[in-house]
């Protein structure tokens, strides 16, 4: 008999809202980046050079666009034998990493993550598709969560 995973009246915790900040930086310079590239289709005179410039420029906007909804869609569950993760708008993703199969709990502060008291917490697993990268949170909730995470990932290991 399987036990089918119950979503709606649980309680998600989200990751910060500092978190869009760093992903529209990044998502603007990314679109600047690749406008860029397009500069030499327009100094070759070739046909399609605006045309490409339009489309990247388009497709910067609209990713600039969906930046809050993908942040506000991230989320986790701290559940009795396993954490609950979530991402995604169109395509959704949960991911559920048991405490016993955690092997690796690692937290990474990039430059603007720094800036902004944020960090990623990693977990990896044997199974590398349940790796699993929390991005956005506040740098103490990030180290306690690990902290936790790891006494409860050598506990359930133990009873192993």
């Amino acid at each position: 008999m399987s036990t089918r995973l119950e979503l709606r009246d649980t309680a998600w915790r989200r990751v910060s809202p500092k978190l869009m900040w760093a992903e529209l930086v990044g998502t603007f310079l990314g679109g600047l980046f690749f406008l860029a590239l397009t500069i030499p289709l327009h100094l070759l005179n070739v046909p399609f050079a605006l045309a490409a410039s339009i489309a990247v420029a388009a497709v910067s906007v609209f990713a600039l666009v969906l930046v809050p909804r993908r942040v506000r869609s991230i989320g986790y569950q701290l559940r009795d034998d396993d954490l609950l993760f979530r991402r995604g708008i169109m395509f959704l993703r949960f991911v559920a990493v048991p405490y016993g199969r955690m092997q690796l709990v690692d937290i990474n502060r990039g430059p603007v993550d720094r800036m902004l008291g944020l960090s990623e917490l990693r977990f990896v697993t044997a199974a590398a598709s349940t790796g699993v990268t929390i991005p956005g949170l506040e740098a103490a909730e990030a180290d306690d969560l690990r902290d936790r995470l790891v006494a409860l990932a050598e506990s359930r290991r133990a009873g192993l």
